[in-house]
C-alpha cells in the first residue's frame, strides 16, 4: 500500500531553480544507496540530490546538512523510476486499473497507456483521469474509435478505424500522446488486419509517432506484418505461443522477426493474460533475442494473476537469466527512448525529472508463473520500498 512520507516534498512544474553554492540547501538527499541508472553507465554506492522536481546532483559523498529532508537507502538499490511501456489504466472503464494504486506504489513512475481509448473516447480519458493521476501517464491512441474498450470485433468495421481522425486526436494531444495503438488478432480484427494496420501507420505518419502493434494470433502470417513495421515501432506480445508466432516449426527465430529488430522495429514482452510462454522466451534468449523492453499489460484481471506488477516482471526475466543491470535498462533507459514523453526520464542525470525507484533485492527460491501457469524459480526478487515521484516522496507499506 502506498503511504505519503509524512513530510511531502513541495513540486513544481517549473524548471528547478538550483542552489548557487554548496552551502544551499535543497528538498531531499536519498543517502547511501546502491545506484543502477544504466543511462549513465553507474552501478554503485552513490547519494541522489533532488530540488524543485529535479535531480540536482548524483556522487558519492553529498552533504546531510544541506538536505530539507534524509531518506536512507542504505542496503538498497536506488533505480530511475520505472517506466511500464504497455499497461492499461483507463481506471473505472473496462479492465483499466488505477496507475496510483498498481504502479506508483510498486515504484512504477511513467505509465504508457496502451491503446485504452480512440480517437472518440480519449478526450474523457484525459480529463477524468491522466490528469488526476499522481503516476506519470503517457497514452497510445487507439486506430480503432472507441479503443480496447471494445474487443471482440473491435476492428472489424473499417468505418471505425480512420486514421486522420486519430492522428488529430494524437497531435492535438502531444506529449501526453506518445504513439497509436492496433491490436492484431483474429478476435479483434477478423480478414481486415493487414487494412487495419496500414490505417494505423497512416496515422503514426501524419502525426509523426510510432505504432505499437498488438500482435497475438493475427489472422495474417507474422512474416507479412513485421514487413510493415517501421523503425521506432513496436511489437508487443512478442513470447505468446499462439498461430503465426516469432518462432517457426523447428523453434527458430523466423528472418523476418531478425530482419525488423536490424532496421530499427522494437520488441516488448508485455505478459497481459495470454501474452506469454516461458518456452518461447527461453528460445529466444538462447538465440540472443531479448526484448528491448519489458512491460506488463496490466489491467484489473493481470494485478491479482501471474503479472501483478512491474519489478515482478523484471524478477521474473531475471530468473530467466537476464542480468539485473541490463533487466533495470529495459524498464528506465530502453523505454526513454520509445516514445519523445515531452520531459527526460529513464535516468537519475541532473536536470532529469526527480523520478526515482528504492527498492530492496530479496534473496530466496521466487517462483514465477508465465501466462498458462508454468513456473521457473529464481533466486531474487526486487520489492519496491520507496518511491520519489517529481520529487515527491512515498513510502510503500510492505
Amino acid at each position: 500500500m502506498l503511504a505519503p512520507s509524512s513530510e511531502l516534498i513541495p513540486t513544481s512544474a517549473a524548471p528547478a531553480s538550483l542552489p548557487q553554492n554548496p552551502a544551499d540547501k535543497f528538498d531531499l538527499l536519498i543517502e547511501g544507496g546502491t545506484v543502477i541508472d544504466p543511462a549513465q553507465n553507474l552501478n554503485g554506492a552513490m547519494d541522489v540530490a533532488v530540488h524543485e522536481g529535479k535531480i540536482l546532483e548524483i556522487s558519492k559523498t553529498i552533504a546531510k546538512e544541506r538536505a530539507v529532508k534524509i531518506v536512507s537507502a542504505k542496503g538498497k538499490i536506488v533505480t530511475p523510476g520505472f517506466i511500464d511501456l504497455h499497461a492499461h489504466c483507463y481506471d473505472g472503464v473496462g479492465i483499466g486499473m488505477n496507475a496510483d494504486r498498481s504502479c506508483l506504489s510498486r515504484g512504477v513512475t511513467t505509465v504508457v497507456d496502451a491503446g485504452s481509448a480512440g480517437y472518440v473516447a480519449f478526450p474523457n480519458f484525459r480529463k477524468y483521469v491522466i490528469n488526476s493521476s499522481t503516476t506519470r501517464i503517457v497514452a497510445l491512441v487507439h486506430i480503432g474509435a472507441i479503443g480496447t474498450m471494445m474487443f471482440q470485433g473491435g476492428l472489424e468495421n473499417l468505418s471505425w478505424v480512420n486514421p486522420q481522425l486519430t492522428a488529430k486526436m494524437a497531435i492535438d494531444n502531444k506529449p501526453v500522446v506518445v504513439g497509436i495503438k492496433i491490436q492484431l488478432s483474429k478476435a479483434t480484427t477478423g480478414a481486415t488486419d493487414m487494412e487495419g494496420l496500414k490505417r494505423a501507420l497512416e496515422a503514426g505518419k501524419i502525426a509523426r509517432l510510432p505504432v505499437m502493434v498488438h500482435i497475438d494470433e493475427p489472422y495474417s502470417p507474422l512474416p507479412d506484418i513485421l514487413k510493415l513495421l517501421r523503425k521506432g515501432d513496436i511489437f508487443t506480445h512478442i513470447y505468446n505461443n499462439h498461430t503465426h508466432g516469432i518462432l517457426d516449426a523447428n523453434g527458430k527465430i523466423i528472418p523476418e522477426a531478425l530482419e525488423a529488430r536490424a532496421r530499427g522495429v522494437l520488441f516488448d514482452p508485455a505478459q497481459g493474460q495470454t501474452h506469454l510462454s516461458f518456452d518461447v522466451a527461453e528460445k529466444c534468449l538462447q538465440q540472443n533475442f531479448p526484448p528491448d523492453t519489458i512491460s506488463t499489460d496490466l489491467t484489473t484481471v493481470t494485478v491479482e494473476k501471474h503479472v501483478f506488477d512491474l519489478p515482478t516482471m523484471v524478477s521474473k526475466f531475471m530468473a530467466l537469466g537476464i542480468p539485473l543491470e541490463k533487466a533495470i535498462a529495459m524498464v528506465t533507459a530502453n523505454p526513454a527512448r520509445v516514445f519523445d514523453y515531452g520531459t527526460q526520464i529513464g535516468s537519475l542525470r541532473p536536470g532529469s525529472d526527480a523520478d526515482v525507484s528504492i527498492f530492496e533485492l530479496r534473496d530466496g527460491k521466487f517462483d514465477f508463473e508465465d501466462s498458462d501457469g508454468e513456473k521457473r524459480t529464481g533466486q531474487k526478487r526486487l520489492v519496491n520500498t520507496t518511491v520519489v515521484r517529481h520529487g515527491q516522496v512515498f513510502v510503500n507499506e510492505v
